[in-house]
């Protein structure tokens, strides 16, 4: 389904609006290591956490590029912001596709927050409790994004007998769920110190017995339907548009801020402002020229798989360049904040810079396996025909 152009310009001049106010309040984010919730909550009512979620769940129903977009404008004012609606946006997107009535009237009440982990590090017992079949859950997950914003949290578990032994499904694999959780049955831990990514919230959180009705469970990805394309679009390709997205945004910023005192900064020694320097002039079109070949491939693959998932079936050739074009995007712009961060001086060493809080998003963001070195031995082995499990493409 196509979106119309002009609620595609009217959601973009939303995310502007915010934008300006996330600048101004990206002190505020590190301070106290997520994001304030009357920020957050505004966010969601005005659809931000739910671009690509279709519309009979509450959502927008937008392609991905308008996810991609939409972030990546964010993360020019702040990275973390931006990486909380991402997580909103796929968490949403993934819940849709459980296709029951239950998961549809928790997605279509306004202003609803979802944030979750997907690896499978809880345990799920089925139970039955009051007449109703369900799970009780234990466990603890970490990089729980945006998880101090959510009403709901979900978690990944395998499902075990009453002798704590895995399940197998159909297939003889473990049998993996995707638990919602009430926030208000979730313990957050205060595990989040760390060098960037600060304003995200990304703590560890735990279950411990908690009940779960089955109708808020999703064995593995969920069910999938040609009339919705989007739920064809792959969920690891998912996720890696939102990492990617943050970090190209973070990095065009970068290079905004420095251009903004490039003609006015006299380094120590010199009598030329830094502008004037032939290093800085070269190294800034180096800075410039990783970071847009980077965003085309992005944009390029991202447009080639939505034009397939518009006919119906993605193509392996269509995944495996949206995981490659993901993981590049994040390479080129840790590429070019690193020479705008060398080129910045002295001056990118204080906090009161916004160069040294990019430079240190942008890694936290490439550390993320969805855009780390594996991606690129998996795409290599597709590349070279040779027997691979493509089910994470």
């Amino acid at each position: 389904m196509q979106s119309s152009l002009a609620a595609i310009d009217d959601l973009k001049a939303v995310a502007a609006r915010f934008a300006g106010e996330i600048h101004d309040r990206r002190h505020e984010f590190e301070k106290l290591r997520h994001l304030p919730q009357d920020l957050a909550d505004r966010m969601a009512h005005a659809g931000l956490y739910q671009v690509c979620t279709p519309a009979e769940y509450g959502g927008l129903e937008h392609p991905p590029r308008v996810y991609a977009e939409i972030v990546e404008q964010l993360a020019k004012a702040d990275a973390s912001a931006a990486w909380c609606a991402f997580i909103g946006i796929t968490t949403s997107f993934s819940l849709a596709s459980a296709q029951t009535d239950e998961f549809k009237t928790i997605l279509r009440k306004p202003g609803v927050i979802t944030s979750g982990v997907f690896a499978p590090n809880g345990r799920a017992q089925p139970t039955t409790r009051d007449g109703v079949e369900g799970y009780v859950v234990n466990g603890r997950w970490s990089w729980g994004s945006g998880s101090r914003n959510a009403h709901w949290i979900s978690g990944g578990a395998f499902t075990v007998d009453d002798t704590g032994a895995i399940q197998r499904d159909e297939k003889g694999k473990p049998e993996h769920l995707a638990i919602l959780f009430n926030a208000a049955d979730v313990e957050l831990l205060d595990t989040w110190d760390v060098m960037g990514l600060q304003g995200t919230g990304s703590t560890d959180y735990a279950v411990n017995g908690v009940f779960v009705p089955a109708a808020r469970t999703i064995k593995r990805f969920g069910k999938r339907r040609s009339s919705h394309p989007i739920f064809l679009f792959p969920n690891f390709g998912m996720l890696g548009i939102g990492i990617a997205a943050v970090a190209l945004g973070a990095a065009r910023g970068a290079i905004d801020d420095f251009l903004a005192f490039a003609g006015k900064k006299v380094p120590q020694g010199n009598t030329r402002v830094l502008a004037e320097k032939q290093a800085t002039q070269s190294n800034l079109a180096k800075a410039e020229a990783v970071l847009r070949a980077g965003r085309a491939f992005f944009y390029e693959a991202i447009d080639a798989a939505w034009a397939d998932a518009l006919r119906g079936d993605i193509s392996v050739a269509s995944r495996r360049d949206l995981r490659l074009a993901t993981s590049q995007a994040v390479q080129a712009a840790k590429a070019s904040a690193n020479i705008i961060y060398d080129l910045a001086g002295g001056t990118a060493v204080y906090r009161s810079s916004d160069i040294q809080r990019r430079f240190r998003d942008i890694q936290v963001a490439g550390q993320h396996m969805m855009v780390g070195p594996g991606v690129y031995e998996l795409v290599g082995r597709v590349l070279l025909d040779l027997p691979t499990d493509i089910e994470q493409l």
